[in-house]
């Protein structure tokens, strides 16, 4: 086993690469094995115009790996006996029944399997942040297919699909955002787990760099652009404001650091518990990793490729991006715009965020220049 001092050598090399060789602008890297920090590291620039150095409390915008912290706080009801997977959504959410999706479940939403990917019509920033106005729109949309029936990827809609059956099964009715700060975060003394900020943090988030290859609006699926309208889309443009920023934008809004989601992740790796601290059951989180049913089925919202989607709402690792780095086809992870990504190894007790700021999706893994970090944190754990 290497020591400490060789392990943090053997990923700060493949960092430095990644910002000088590998196209990064700033990234930021930790990971927990067996529920002990063992990589803290991280390389290149937070703010490409001041000049300003990523350090270990720079915090990133991670798009949709929020999900899988707005899901853990539906497990965490669920494990209280305060919500089932199985009933509809409108026993906690009457008006959501709208429209023949009285039916939907919660499990449904979970797997994505909704059928509502669709912002609703007329949303704006301004109106992305009034929770109130989005849950009502949401409750009111006319369902794709029969609840249920079909994949269809919830790529915004899910926050706040999530997020307001939280509100609603918790007795104390908390927003998502509070939820997580009580229920997760305090517990297991994480100190930036974001979803809505507070002022003070502002000034370490990192800038964004938008390099997405521009694909032209004709060959985007159609349900693509309903599930990201363009004035809503997850740029630097929207995602940078300071109103949306302090929202509760409960699928993609997240602002964490490495540090902090790596161990909510190290968590999840460790079957619920970390330090003493249990967060879930040991029995549930073992569920967690089980394949959605029909998982091999095309998502139309997603391109058409089949998404490998768990009962729990997570992601698998594979051989294929977005979830390349977290290889594992058990492990449970979560992709996000750009290249973010964590994820929690069962079977290897590893648990890893990558953070950065530079918004560039790979369509191979050679593509990936996150990738050989992922690589380099195994290597220097003797995973490999």
């Amino acid at each position: 086993m290497h020591t400490l001092t060789e392990r943090n050598a053997i990923v700060q090399k493949a960092l430095d690469r990644a910002t000088r060789e590998g196209g990064e602008i700033g990234v930021q890297v930790a990971a927990y094995l067996n529920g002990k920090l063992v990589i803290d590291a991280w390389s290149g620039v937070a703010d490409p115009a001041t000049g300003r150095l990523v350090d270990g409390d720079t915090l990133f915008n991670v798009y949709s790996v929020t999900k899988a912290v707005a899901a853990t706080a539906l497990h965490i009801l669920a494990d209280r006996g305060l919500i089932e997977y199985d009933a509809p959504v409108a026993r906690y959410w009457p008006e959501y029944g709208a429209h023949g999706k009285d039916k939907t479940t919660v499990r449904d939403v979970l797997t994505h399997r909704a059928c509502v990917p669709q912002m609703p019509d007329g949303v704006t920033p301004e109106l992305m942040c009034d929770w109130q106005w989005m849950t009502r729109a949401i409750a009111n949309l006319e369902p794709l297919a029969e609840p249920g029936t079909k994949t269809l990827y919830l790529s915004m809609t899910f926050g706040w699909i999530v997020g307001e059956l939280v509100r609603r099964a918790d007795p104390k009715k908390r927003s998502l955002g509070r939820f997580v700060q009580e229920e997760i975060a305090k517990p297991l003394g994480i100190h930036d787990l974001w979803i809505g900020i507070p002022d003070e943090v502002e000034p370490r988030i990192a800038r964004l760099t938008d390099a997405m290859v521009p694909v032209p609006a004709e060959y985007l699926p159609p349900l693509f652009l309903r599930s990201m309208p363009q004035q809503v889309a997850l740029t630097p443009h929207v995602f940078e404001r300071p109103d949306v920023r302090r929202a509760e934008v409960a699928g993609v809004g997240g602002i964490f650091n490495a540090r902090s989601e790596a161990r909510f992740w190290a968590m999840l790796a460790c079957g619920g518990e970390l330090d003493g601290v249990r967060i879930l059951s040991k029995e549930r989180v073992a569920t967690l990793n089980t394949p959605r049913a029909n998982s091999e089925e095309p998502d139309p919202v997603m391109f058409g490729f089949p998404i490998p989607i768990t009962i729990g709402g997570f992601w698998f690792g594979g051989n294929h991006p977005p979830v390349t780095a977290a290889r594992s086809p058990r492990a449970l992870c979560h992709p996000g715009q750009g290249n973010s990504i964590g994820w929690a190894d069962p079977d290897t007790g590893l648990a890893v965020a990558i953070c950065h700021n530079k918004l560039f999706n790979p369509t191979t893994p050679e593509e990936d220049p996150l990738l050989p970090i992922a690589v380099a944190i195994r290597e220097a754990l003797d995973l490999e």
